[in-house]
């Protein structure tokens, strides 16, 4: 194997250091070879060090200890020649929104020192290859989330890098995006690039020919993803009963020897400790009828597994949330062709759905298809064109002011103040919502109680990882105890663990009658979802629970094939 087909680490150490007193051990001693041989995925929690390590590849980051190299050239030492054969794509790349992708190419080819004369034969190549021809005049910021990340990965490939290092490329993409962005990656790896993929989307990391598992900076895993997966073998079961899955789960959680649940369609899917059986399980269930069967292990399972299971098995917003009043019948959030124009571009037309109390309805669709645009409406942050927008029976056109202090709203880009210190956004937000006095006070430490904030009250949310991010921003949005939750693509970003914890909050907050809005572009997530309404090109062209809309699609579908299915359907023309 050449050197410029090889990454090595040798006994590399990464610390943090803060007064001259090391505060973070990012990564621990690490001693791995990397070669092309397909993609390698990089998979772990929020502050595992997946970041860290793929910004030392980069030669942006400095070794603490140990010794890299990349392509037979230390990163440091050789950064103006690594620059020339290595592609990074950070978490948020740089492109600049208000420059053309033509511009935006230009201007990355500018900085590789790619000659004038032989510009265009290597962008009309990458722009065949990411199918972004047709939008070279449109400016970056008017790109969906998709076609950012593949003008994002078109700037990386300029140079033609012999390695790519990509920093979670999937975030905030929606699934048929994704498809095609590893279409493209599977046919770079296929010519022999050295590709490292770092992602939250466990599914993906099935995609990849191997992976490394880092957890708090230490290599816990390195193989294929399948010999991972064999590790939870037999200990994976579906769980229904007549009772709601929803309380099923909250339920089967509980129990010490479970080690990770999800819901999944009309079922639990149930992963049990080592040492446990399942008729162990279901005798300390307090719930009749429950039946089991065992199902095939996913990557994702032996993931949570491997770190020990989840932790955050209940949600203290059960005891601090009080009980909405009301009928479970009430119809509480409604759109009545609701239509949305910027100029002559329709971006949600005549849009129509009704969402009861104590519900959780998902809005999905592909990026740029106007869920966003309809959830924006529904919570009073953009005005409707026509139509109408009902919530709790007032028109939003009309009773906007007074909506808003019965809602709670977490946008996907998050409305923290990175100046503020935690506590003191808790507090900006408890004024907002006008807790004053010992009630504010208290909102506070409620918040501060549910979310595990107090070992973080003095720093400020940009210094956060995400998952804390996420915390706070959920916290602030209940400080009022609202009646209806929006929550924009809440998980976006986080690991798995993480996104388990929030539903946790969420399915207790449904028990107390609170109702909830969300948007996501994880499918699992759509599992929790009692209805769904699928958006493309603006209207709503499925609406259903999940197991309906998979059941439409074909017998044992999944969410994921489902959504993609339809969507593809909607755009050819056909109909359910």
């Amino acid at each position: 194997m050449q050197n410029h087909q090889q990454i090595v680490l040798d006994k590399v150490t990464k610390q943090f250091v803060q007064n001259n007193q090391p505060v973070t051990i990012a990564i621990k001693p690490l001693s791995i070879t990397l070669s092309a041989h397909g993609v390698t995925g990089l998979v772990g929690p929020d502050g595992a060090g997946k970041t860290t390590l793929l910004r030392m590849l980069a030669g942006l980051l400095t070794p603490s200890e140990g010794k890299i190299t990349v392509a037979g050239l230390n990163p440091i030492e050789n950064r103006d020649q690594l620059r020339t054969i290595v592609g990074y794509m950070p978490q948020k790349f740089g492109l600049y929104e208000d420059l053309t992708v033509l511009e935006n190419l230009n201007l990355f080819a500018d900085l590789r020192d790619i000659k004038s004369e032989d510009r265009q034969q290597i962008f009309d190549k990458l722009l065949k290859f990411t199918d972004l021809a047709r939008f070279t005049e449109r400016l970056a910021g008017k790109l969906s989330g998709g076609m950012k990340q593949k003008l994002g990965l078109a700037c990386t490939l300029l140079g033609d890098p012999q390695i790519l290092l990509l920093d979670e490329p999937g975030v905030g993409v929606d699934p048929i995006s994704r498809k095609e962005l590893w279409q493209m990656v599977h046919q770079l790896a296929n010519e022999g690039m050295l590709i490292i993929w770092s992602t939250s989307y466990l599914d993906e990391a099935e995609q990849c020919k191997s992976i490394l598992l880092l957890n708090k900076g230490e290599l816990l895993f390195n193989g294929q993803p399948q010999r991972l997966t064999q590790r939870v073998a037999n200990r994976v079961y579906l769980l229904s009963s007549s009772t709601s899955n929803r309380k099923l789960l909250q339920t089967v959680l509980k129990l010490p020897a479970v080690s990770d649940g999800v819901i999944e369609g009309d079922n639990i899917r149930l992963i049990i400790k080592s040492d446990q059986s399942i008729e162990q399980i279901l005798k300390h269930l307090p719930i009749p009828d429950i039946t089991s069967k065992p199902t095939c292990g996913r990557f994702e399972d032996a993931f949570i597994d491997l770190l020990g299971g989840i932790t955050h098995k209940e949600s203290i917003l059960t005891k601090i949330m009080p009980k909405i009043s009301g009928s479970l019948d009430d119809i509480v959030i409604e759109a009545k062709d609701l239509t949305k124009t910027f100029g002559s571009f329709i971006a949600t037309d005549q849009v129509n759905f009704t969402i009861k109390r104590g519900e959780i309805f998902g809005l999905l669709g592909p990026n740029g298809a106007g869920k966003s645009t309809t959830f924006k409406m529904m919570c009073g942050l953009l005005p409707v064109s026509r139509g109408k927008a009902l919530v709790l029976g007032l028109d939003l056109k009309k009773s906007a002011i007074q909506v808003r202090e019965r809602i709670g709203y977490m946008a996907q880009r998050f409305s923290l103040y990175d100046k503020l210190s935690v506590y003191q956004n808790l507090r900006f937000f408890a004024g907002i919502y006008g807790l004053m006095a010992d009630e504010q006070k208290q909102r506070i430490n409620e918040m501060i109680t549910a979310f595990d904030l107090a070992p973080m009250l003095a720093k400020k949310p940009e210094s956060l990882p995400l998952g804390f991010k996420q915390r706070l921003a959920l916290a602030c949005a209940l400080m009022h105890k609202p009646e209806i939750v929006f929550l924009d693509e809440p998980t976006s970003g986080v690991d798995p663990i993480t996104r388990r914890e929030f539903w946790i909050h969420i399915n207790s907050l449904v028990e107390k009658g609170v109702t909830v809005m969300v948007t996501t572009h994880f499918m699992d997530e759509a599992e929790y979802c009692d209805r769904i309404a699928l958006i493309n090109g603006g209207k709503v062209i499925a609406l259903g629970s999940p197991n309906q809309l998979k059941q439409s699609v074909a017998d044992n579908a999944t969410m994921e094939q489902t959504f993609i299915k339809l969507v593809v359907d909607a755009k050819s023309g056909k109909t359910l």
